[in-house]
């Protein structure tokens, strides 16, 4: 250890060693016993009904969570309370607080701590991320909380502002960039959560559309990120002004290299706004077939019959055709052609196809089914059954089946044949082929 470090270190056990052996300390070790046992009974009693209420989950969201972090902080708040009151009490008889004013950056990092780590938790998933996330915030208040304990941390805040470097109109230092980190972790968390709680709000809106209900919480969600961005760097001590050189950079940037990512961004938000995709919705883009999951703000999420998540990005809902299956109605007509023999009554297989139709759960009573003579082909007569069907996101190919199964059974009992093409092959000699 340094010199210098060490001459402080024993100046400040020596500091405290004095204070232990004045008379006088125990005056301040008794109020800090009775703020503490104060704060237990408070715990306790309060506690207890907090905890009860929380339970229950019948009250608002806000209010819940006000409940909840009132829950975590609870004991260093209450015992902080305590110590404010028994440090005036000491004050006013002229008794020294050095041990309380010690107490009290304790518990408001305790408190500090205990709000962050629940804050972490209500915005992300649990994950190795958030862990480290937890742990380095932790770790960052114990050592301010340490320093301050020494007596170093004026010097070491000084020492980080000394090791900087000037951009622009700007200096950046140790200092600020740390005090930039900080900020925009804690106020990103802010507007994450607050983030979420907008969009419970906006979820429970009944009146306001699926695509209408994505679109607000996204735009919200930016919106507050972008001004807790701000704020980080005015807090940190940064020229806003200095962002005009990071728009032209970032300007430059969408230009080249990011200019996909930027119109899948903004397709992302046309998409919501006009509400041709929503989430539930049957699209068929291409040869892919399936029922939108999610809308992102870069691609939406489609899942198709086999199970197979597919990530298209939104430009392509912009630049290509899209079959929306549900977009202003979501019953689908199916059509089922069947060829029959020019022998067989084409009537009564059109009544056959009819009860086939009608006998599928499926199949929509109102459109009602139908069939058409569509043509007198080669082999047969084509016929074809048109049916509604309410539910495509659940598959038409069952349906198709079911129906052609129905069909088959019918037909062999009714005796209807089913024509198949036929050749005719004629195998000529060589003597025939010399006389041709």
């Amino acid at each position: 250890m340094p010199d210098f470090l060490s001459t402080e270190l024993h100046a400040q056990l020596q500091a405290w060693a004095s204070l232990i052996r004045d008379p006088l300390f125990l005056w301040e070790v008794g109020a800090l016993i009775l703020a503490a046992a104060g704060a237990l009974m408070v715990h306790r009693t309060l506690g207890q009904g907090l905890a009860a209420r929380t339970e229950q989950n019948d009250e608002p969201a806000l209010r819940l969570l006000t409940l909840k972090t009132l829950q975590r902080i609870l004991f260093p708040i209450s015992m902080l309370i305590g110590i404010l009151a028994g440090r005036a009490m000491l004050m006013h008889l002229g008794k020294p607080v050095h041990l309380l004013n010690l107490a009290m950056p304790l518990l408001l990092s305790l408190a500090s701590i205990r709000l962050v780590v629940y804050f972490l938790r209500k915005t992300f998933r649990p994950g190795p991320a958030v862990k480290a996330w937890e742990s380095l915030i932790a770790t960052s208040i114990w050592v301010m909380f340490a320093l301050h304990l020494l007596g170093w941390l004026p010097s070491v805040l000084e020492a980080l502002d000394s090791m900087a470097i000037q951009v622009g109109n700007n200096r950046i230092s140790l200092l600020t960039t740390g005090k930039l980190v900080l900020s925009v972790a804690l106020l990103w968390i802010g507007a994450l959560w607050l983030a979420g709680v907008i969009e419970n709000h906006i979820r429970r809106a009944i009146h306001i559309n699926a695509g209408m209900q994505i679109a607000l919480s996204k735009l919200s969600k930016f919106a507050l990120l972008a001004v807790a961005s701000l704020l980080a760097l005015q807090t940190a001590g940064i020229d806003l002004t200095a962002l005009a050189v990071f728009g032209g950079a970032l300007g430059v940037g969408l230009g080249f290299g990011l200019q996909r990512i930027a119109s899948n961004f903004i397709s992302g938000f046309i998409v919501l706004f006009d509400r041709s995709i929503r989430p539930g919705d049957v699209i068929t883009i291409g040869d892919k077939f399936g029922w939108v999951e999610e809308l992102r703000a870069r691609y939406i999420v489609v899942r198709d019959r086999d199970g197979v998540e597919r990530l298209i990005p939104n430009e392509t809902l912009i630049t290509n055709e899209v079959i929306n299956w549900s977009y202003s109605d979501r019953n689908v007509r199916l059509k089922i052609p069947v060829a029959i023999s020019y022998d067989n009554d084409p009537e009564t297989a059109m009544a056959l196809l009819l009860q086939a139709a009608k006998a599928n759960a499926r199949v929509l009573a109102d459109p009602p089914p139908a069939t058409r003579l569509m043509n007198f082909g080669d082999n047969g007569i084509e016929l074809e059954l048109r049916v509604w069907v309410a539910d495509p996101e659940s598959g038409l190919a069952i349906v198709r089946s079911d129906i052609n199964l129905t069909i088959w059974k019918a037909f062999q009992q009714a005796r209807i044949t089913i024509p198949y093409p036929q050749r005719e092959i004629r195998i000529l000699d060589n003597d025939s082929k010399q006389d041709t």
